[in-house]
Order: C-alpha cells, then sequence, then structure tokens
C-alpha cells in the first residue's frame, strides 16, 4: 500500500477534456451540451483546487489521514474533514475485505483488516477524544487477528465492535457538523480522490498489477457511495436532478471494478475513472455551495 508520488489532475481539465472543451473559455464550458448552468464556474474552481484541497497534492506522510499519505496532503484538509476521510477509508478498507471474507478468500482479505491499524489509526490517535470516540486500536488488531486466523465466526463479533467505534466518529463528526449532507458528500469526494489514486497505482503497462490497490479502490468508491445515500433524502430535497446524476455517474464509475477479485486487466484505464469522479464531483458542487 506504499506508493510514490502521483500527480492528481485538476478535474475540470478532465472534464474538459472528456467534453471535448480542453481550451474552451468559461462561456463555452458553462453553455456546453450535458453541463448544466453555473457549472462552467465550478470548472474555473476544480481546475485551481476547491473544497479545501489543492488540485495536484503529493502524498504526504504516513499517519496523516491517509494510508501512507494516500489520496494527497491530508494536512490541507480541515481538521473534521481529515478525521471524516480517515474514517471513511477504514470503513472502505473493512468494506471490501468484508466481502472477501465472505468469498472465504481470507488470505487476499487480510491486508484490508491490516493496513487500518498499521497506516491510518496513527493519524487519528489523537483525535479521538476531541469526537468522543473510545481507543479501537486493539479492535482492529483483533479483527485482522481473526482474518488470519479465518476464524469465522469470532470474526463476526470482531467486527462488530470495530463497527461500533466507528459508529461513535459518526456521532461526534455530526455534533461537529451543522449540515451533515453537506459534509458527508464532501467527505465522498475526497474518499474518491483517495480511490482514483490507488487504482492508477493498481495498474502497470496495461495489467492491474497490484489487486490489493486495486481493491482498496473498489472499498473507498463503494464507501463514498454509501456516504452519498446516507444523505439522499436531504439531496433530493435541494436538487433532485443533481443526485440523479451523481448516481449516474457513480454507477458508471463502479464498473471499473466487476467484482472484489480483480481482472488481469482493468476494465477502465486510470482516465477514464478520473473522469467519472470529475462528474461526480462537477454535480456535488451543486450541494457545496
Amino acid at each position: 500500500m506504499k506508493t510514490t508520488s502521483k500527480l492528481w489532475l485538476g478535474l475540470g481539465t478532465v472534464i474538459a477534456a472528456g467534453t471535448g472543451l480542453a481550451g474552451a473559455d468559461l462561456g463555452q464550458v458553462a453553455a456546453a451540451p450535458g453541463l448544466r448552468q453555473g457549472d462552467g464556474i465550478q470548472l474555473a474552481q476544480h481546475a485551481a483546487g476547491s473544497h479545501g484541497a489543492p488540485a495536484t497534492p503529493a502524498k504526504g506522510q504516513g499517519g496523516e489521514g491517509g494510508e501512507g499519505g494516500e489520496g494527497g496532503k491530508a494536512d490541507a484538509l480541515a481538521p473534521n474533514l481529515k478525521f471524516a476521510r480517515s474514517i471513511a477509508l477504514i470503513r472502505g478498507h473493512l468494506l471490501v475485505g468484508d466481502e472477501l471474507v465472505r468469498q472465504g478468500r481470507f488470505g487476499e482479505a487480510l491486508p484490508h483488516f491490516l493496513h487500518p491499524a498499521e497506516e491510518i489509526y496513527g493519524g487519528i490517535k489523537g483525535d479521538l477524544a476531541t469526537y468522543k470516540v473510545r481507543s479501537f486500536e486493539a479492535a482492529l488488531k483483533a479483527l485482522a487477528q481473526t482474518v488470519k486466523a479465518k476464524k469465522k465466526e469470532a470474526y463476526d463479533g470482531a467486527l462488530k465492535q470495530v463497527q461500533e467505534r466507528l459508529a461513535e466518529a459518526d456521532v461526534g463528526l455530526r455534533a461537529a457538523e451543522q449540515n451533515w449532507a453537506r459534509f458527508s458528500v464532501e467527505t465522498a469526494l475526497e474518499t474518491l480522490k483517495v480511490a482514483a489514486d490507488e487504482y492508477g497505482n493498481a495498474i502497470e503497462k496495461g495489467r492491474i498489477a497490484k489487486a490489493v490497490e486495486y481493491q482498496d479502490s473498489r472499498g473507498f468508491v463503494w464507501q463514498a457511495e454509501a456516504m452519498v445515500e446516507a444523505v439522499a433524502g436531504d439531496l433530493q430535497a435541494k436538487d433532485a436532478e443533481a443526485l440523479k446524476e451523481i448516481r449516474g455517474a457513480l454507477a458508471n464509475l463502479k464498473k471499473a471494478w466487476p467484482a472484489a477479485v480483480a481482472p488481469k486487466k482493468p476494465v477502465k484505464d486510470a482516465s477514464d475513472v478520473l473522469s467519472d469522479i470529475a462528474r461526480v464531483e462537477l454535480q456535488a458542487g451543486n450541494f457545496l455551495r
């Protein structure tokens, strides 16, 4: 999971290229087919970086809100968002890990239960008290041990204990954020950025060379979608069309991961995944302003 520095493309550039709008001025972008009124302004914002994160972040140091610094400079994020993204990444790991466990693939699942404790927990340990979350490092390690030992019955109980601690994090974050729907969307976007980075790192010479990174990205995308759906009622009330577009973009994005077990060749290349995520962010801007 230790990854090298990787450029996060400005989302405005990606979406413009994907719609044949590279080099177009703001008015042309706003009037382009498939883009809603006001999207041109968002494109300009994305190209320069938005939502408190730079457009071209480099990897940070281990434990700073991501796995070995995955997904950009976590320190550039607001404290609540940084913490929430880390919780989302843990959940993403557990999600894909659980999927593999249910298939009896304990060996493939194990990295996804080791990495939360090894690469994420250290970055949030000092913040747990702020959000009134009880320590759960021991619970994470116990869960990983059940997977390593292939003890399915013990696994279910250990997973439940970790999930209870993550639920405490939700309660603490809700108390700190007045607009939970907006914050959930913002966290989902940051999680998708990490997913794109992981997916790109999984591919080498047109093949899926790193199955763990492929699985990471799958878990993160599925978790991001779950966060959006958890607040779908509020989003529907604010902008039903934008929510519909986000759901469509996510459905298209998920086609890159046909199963938890990595295929030999990627269904989509990294640029296609970036483009799909750009479309999610473009519509998500309707809930962030």
